[in-house]
């Protein structure tokens, strides 16, 4: 028996989408992969530069073919202005890690020479923990988590993935739809 897997399947995407800055676009997207058993793996959403328009960046999982029905899907809701799959051309890509760890005498050193080598910064400090911010892309994020995870993390926040296309996509948005 013959097997056709697609070698993407269960790539994550990350998918920028232009909506317009109105009440219930956040709840109609979300509505949207729910209804058809898509995850959302990462979401982050913030007003532009013009506050008339905001940018929801979504990292979801799914093989090229089920990567393009979403954007599909996506450009046929109303407030949505336009959808890019940033992960066919190329982008910037930034998240930030807020890492609570348990920190005492004996390791304070050690642990301080890690923060500093992966150029983390420390947000507060008590006398059994301290809180590290860690920016960068997802790798740097997580490989900073796991190089902290033996003096045990008591809290660990991410946010979500931004991400912005190198060159001038979305540069000329306004005339999109009108």
């Amino acid at each position: 028996m013959s097997s056709n897997i697609n070698i993407n399947q269960g790539i994550s995407h990350t998918i920028s989408v232009l909506v317009s800055n109105e009440v219930g676009v956040l709840s109609r997207i979300a509505d949207l992969f729910s209804g058809r058993g898509y995850n959302i793996e990462s979401l982050t959403v913030a007003p532009t530069a013009d506050s008339i328009y905001s940018r929801i960046t979504i990292v979801t999982q799914g093989d090229d073919a089920t990567i393009e029905q979403i954007c599909k899907q996506l450009n046929r809701l109303i407030p949505v202005i336009k959808v890019a799959n940033l992960s066919m051309g190329e982008a910037i890509e930034y998240e930030i890690g807020l890492i609570k760890v348990f920190v005492n005498d004996e390791n304070r050193a050690e642990f301080m020479n890690i923060v500093s080598q992966a150029g983390a910064n420390i947000m507060d400090v008590t006398d059994k923990t301290y809180t590290v911010k860690i920016d960068g892309d997802e790798k740097k994020v997580k490989t900073f988590a796991e190089l902290v995870r033996p003096f045990g993390i008591k809290e660990f926040v991410r946010s979500g993935k931004v991400a912005i296309t190198k060159g001038n996509w979305f540069s000329n948005f306004k005339k999109a739809k009108e």
